[in-house]
Parts: C-alpha cells; sequence; structure tokens
C-alpha cells in the first residue's frame, strides 16, 4: 500500500483528511474498538468498492448516518460496512 504513514504520535489527518484519502484507495487504519481491543483493518470508500445502490454519506451531515466522531467505509475483506472513531484511530496508511 503506498501513501503516508501515520501514527499515534504525530496523527496530522482529520476526518475530512482520511475521507478523502478512502475515496481514493485502500487505506490500512489501525484503531481501538469500543471494547478496548485493537483492530486493523484495511478499507475504502472508492466508488467501485460501494455495494449496488449505497451512498458514501460520510460529509452528507443532513444524513442519519452522519457523525462528525465516526467514518463508515467498506472493509475489503468482507466487503461490508464497518466504522471507526476518528478520536481512536492509532495509525492510518
Amino acid at each position: 500500500m503506498t501513501g503516508i504513514f501515520y501514527d499515534t504520535e504525530e496523527l496530522l489527518m482529520n476526518r475530512n483528511e482520511m475521507i478523502e484519502e478512502l475515496r481514493k484507495r485502500d487505506c490500512r487504519v489501525i484503531f481501538k474498538k469500543a471494547n478496548g481491543e485493537e483492530r486493523d483493518m484495511t478499507c475504502t470508500l472508492q466508488e467501485s468498492a460501494l455495494p449496488n445502490f449505497a451512498v458514501d454519506k460520510n460529509t452528507d451531515n443532513k444524513s442519519v448516518a452522519y457523525s462528525d466522531q465516526v467514518i463508515r467505509v467498506i472493509d475489503v475483506k468482507s466487503g461490508e460496512w464497518r466504522s471507526f472513531r476518528v478520536d481512536s484511530v492509532i495509525s492510518f496508511s
């Protein structure tokens, strides 16, 4: 995978920058789940990976699915929607 690696010490990306990268390519995101476990996920928001008729609503603040604290993505391995809290991201590459 290409891209800039961000770790906990210097996570310089904000939510919108992460969404922009996810819309361009597959990204590796390591984050802490709500139960405290770490999750390492390859995910994307590329149009070609979205299920039929699905819409990326991460920037539509009028959508019921919108949260400025969470990013909804497609897990590349399962092909299903997953989400992570921006403040729980340990690394993004």
